[in-house]
């Protein structure tokens, strides 16, 4: 098919290197291929009523290489997806998928780049059942998506935790308080992973693993014994106890986890326990050199899609080579921490200990 009008949107939570993809994938499309560019504003609800739509051209693309969030806007709540009906069903809203391939009709344009986690990449792959040629970006600050190695956002979250682990390690060492950081990471590990080894963390509490408080006590207390009056641990937000559940603040949102646990771990040891909650601070500020290389990447390799037709497919990065995967192998799928992988048998070999220790000797 020729091409010579595209669209791109943003769609759920921000992460930094959102604008560097949306400058790489109008200056690409723009000086490779002549394309003329719009960008969809608050992600799918753009074309849904009346049409938001954002000329881009080489102008409003400049100087958005080092700027965080998005000039488009994003959302995560509207009328795509699944939902309950009065008997309890998931169903979905067909009215608004047929709405925004009619109005991307209307509008001219050819294709539509998603740039998106799971959940945005599985409404991508709808639209594409829907008649509309569509290709993903994947973007996600927690690394959880199937079918690409790293993610941008990712780096610049780990640079922010382990900026805050440093901080929290002073004042730590300083009152010979134990330390508790929570971070992102609903259903996978990856940057309380990643963060707590660059930060120098005394325990690593992950949703992959599920932990025993009595363990990090034990963790806390043995640290005492040799003269370290301090400790610090990170935790990810859907972490939980082993036999129980996540926590959340209210339905449909997770947080409270590193206050449990700060509190239950004051209680077993009777130290000055603190909890820090990192939140959207991870999200926010200028991606870091490694997420505007990919960010960069990702915007040229969407392009790349389009011009090769592969429509229905996600962009992605296998062993360092640009390449594309099925949207439907990455639709609402989580890629998790590998529980016996490098990265953690490298954290339990410097002492670092997941909650688990017990369960583990006596396999």
């Amino acid at each position: 098919m020729a091409i010579r009008k595209v669209a791109i949107l943003t769609s759920g939570g921000d992460a930094p290197g959102l604008n560097g993809v949306i400058r790489a994938f109008v200056k690409s499309a723009v000086i490779e291929h002549g394309w003329e560019v719009v960008g969809i504003e608050d992600g799918f609800e753009g074309l849904v009523g009346k049409p938001r739509l954002r000329p881009l051209g080489l102008k409003e693309v400049r100087g958005l290489l080092g700027r965080g969030g998005t000039i488009l806007g994003s959302t995560n709540k509207g009328n795509f997806g699944w939902r309950k009906n009065a008997q309890g069903e998931l169903v979905r809203n067909d009215a608004a998928y047929q709405e925004f391939v009619a109005n991307a009709k209307a509008e001219g344009i050819d294709a539509v780049v998603v740039l998106g986690g799971e959940g945005s990449q599985s409404i991508a792959h709808d639209l594409g059942n829907f008649g509309l040629p569509v290709v993903g970006v994947p973007k996600t600050i927690d690394n959880d998506l199937v079918g690409t190695d790293q993610t941008f956002g990712f780096d610049t979250a780990i640079g922010v935790a382990t900026d805050a682990l440093d901080r929290l390690h002073t004042t730590a060492e300083s009152h010979d308080r134990v330390m508790v950081l929570e971070v992102m990471g609903r259903h996978a590990g990856w940057i309380a992973l990643h963060a707590g080894l660059a930060g120098g963390v005394d325990a690593i509490l992950i949703p992959e693993i599920p932990f025993d408080l009595r363990a990090l006590a034990h963790k806390i207390n043995e640290r005492d014994s040799v003269g370290s009056s301090f400790s610090i641990i990170i935790v990810a937000e859907g972490a939980m106890p082993a036999g129980g559940e996540a926590i959340y603040q209210r339905e449909g949102l997770l947080g409270g986890i590193g206050y449990y646990v700060a509190n239950q771990l004051a209680a077993l040891t009777d130290k000055d326990t603190r909890a820090v909650v990192l939140g959207h601070i991870q999200r926010g500020g200028s991606p870091t050199p490694i997420d505007r290389i990919l960010a960069s990447r990702y915007g040229v390799g969407a392009v790349w899609a389009i011009s090769q037709g592969r429509f229905g497919q996600l962009v992605a990065i296998q062993n360092d080579q640009l390449i594309t995967v099925p949207l439907l192998e990455c639709a609402n799928k989580i890629k998790p921490v590998p529980v016996d992988g490098q990265m953690v048998r490298t954290a339990r070999s410097l002492g670092v200990v997941f909650g688990d220790e017990e369960q583990r000797i006596n396999k």
